[in-house]
């Protein structure tokens, strides 16, 4: 079985490709976050994760997940990781599999990383790819994810194929710890109400359901769950929706747009 989380779509087609791929069972985490999060293998059945990279670290929703993650027998099972990210994944994957060890659960032993479309765009510096570029990256993970899954079909281990980037133990762990720890938050996101045509897409796409309609407009609930996806904004057809003011002036991109 795989499991997966994804906001924009980056991640949902790289894992919806791997399971067919594979012929096992594709979950979404945050549905399975409201079962017990309880499972079991058949024989010989893969575990696989697959997931953004959010700040350099796997997203703190994966981590609660994986903290509460049970699976029966899961000794001897082949297991692994696939992330996605916009430039670079520091020590995700270390981290992963250190969260894997505390849950006393097989460590992915073949991981891969996939240069997407940037969606990230709430710093300064941060911005969505132009239509080239992003047309290039897709292409090019479209090759790379056609090799991994033809190795994890495979069961091939001791495999990395990772962007780990410069200095990865710092943007982990030091910025990536700031990033997780103070800015995963629904707190800065606005609606503009003259812009809003309240179609409910927002409510529609986000993956935790931190966002409903009141009185029309998109209210964020404030409840923790938020992990900063950006599907909201992204999906958002009249740019109604902003984290802050920075995001303003930002291009939008969810996987398979136009």
């Amino acid at each position: 079985m795989t499991f997966y989380f994804s906001g924009t779509g980056n991640t949902r087609w790289a894992a919806e490709l791997l399971a067919q791929q594979t012929g096992e069972q594709l979950l979404f985490i945050p549905d399975e976050l409201k079962g017990d999060c309880c499972y079991s293998l058949s024989e010989n059945e893969r575990i696989g994760f697959c997931f953004p990279t959010h700040g350099w670290q796997p997203p703190r929703i994966v981590r609660s997940f994986i903290s509460r993650l049970h699976i029966e027998h899961a000794e001897g099972h082949y297991c692994y990781a696939l992330t996605t990210c916009g430039d670079s994944i520091g020590q995700t994957m270390e981290m992963l599999n250190d969260d894997l060890r505390s849950a006393q659960l097989p460590v992915a032993t073949a991981v891969f990383s996939l240069v997407m479309p940037e969606s990230y765009v709430c710093l300064p510096f941060m911005y969505t790819d132009s239509p080239e570029r992003e047309h290039e990256k897709i292409s090019r993970s479209s090759e790379l994810l056609k090799e991994y899954a033809a190795m994890i079909v495979e069961r091939k281990e001791n495999v990395t194929h990772t962007v780990r980037g410069a200095a990865p133990w710092m943007m982990s762990h030091i910025i990536g710890s700031y990033f997780n720890g103070r800015m995963v938050s629904d707190k800065k996101f606005t609606v503009d109400a003259d812009l809003c045509i309240h179609c409910g897409k927002c409510e529609s796409v986000c993956p935790t359901g931190d966002l409903v309609l009141t009185d029309e407009l998109p209210t964020w609930l404030h409840n923790n769950s938020c992990t900063c996806c950006l599907a909201c904004y992204h999906h958002c057809p009249r740019h109604a929706i902003n984290y802050g003011s920075i995001t303003r002036k930002r291009g939008q991109y969810f996987f398979g747009h136009k």
